[in-house]
């Protein structure tokens, strides 16, 4: 599984994540780190990302081009690096639904 997490989510959650999400990257790591909410986008949608962001702006964006990428929104306010970590192990099962289901196009979190 994919996942692709934005500028403001830490970068050090990549090593950490990888058992459970394997091809987990960063925006920061491929290069992207000044890169337009466009451009991320296009990039994970070209390379089959799955978004993982703390901010309405790619959900946004999903309203209007459709599920074109999958986002997961994390929607727990300001929290630590470690938590986030958490989050994402305990919903695992959630985030393979997203992945395989085309009717869904976006997991929020609270």
């Amino acid at each position: 599984m994919k996942l692709l997490l934005d500028q403001n989510i830490s970068r050090k959650l990549v090593k950490k994540l990888q058992n459970l999400f394997p091809e987990t990257n960063h925006v920061y790591l491929l290069g992207l780190q000044i890169a337009s909410d466009e451009e991320v986008w296009n990039y994970a949608r070209n390379n089959n990302f799955i978004i993982v962001t703390q901010d309405s702006d790619f959900y946004e964006r999903s309203l209007v081009y459709g599920y074109q990428v999958k986002i997961i929104w994390l929607r727990t306010g300001n929290t630590t690096t470690q938590n986030i970590e958490q989050i994402l192990i305990k919903h695992h099962k959630d985030i393979l639904m997203l992945e395989k289901d085309e009717t869904l196009g976006c997991l929020q979190i609270y």
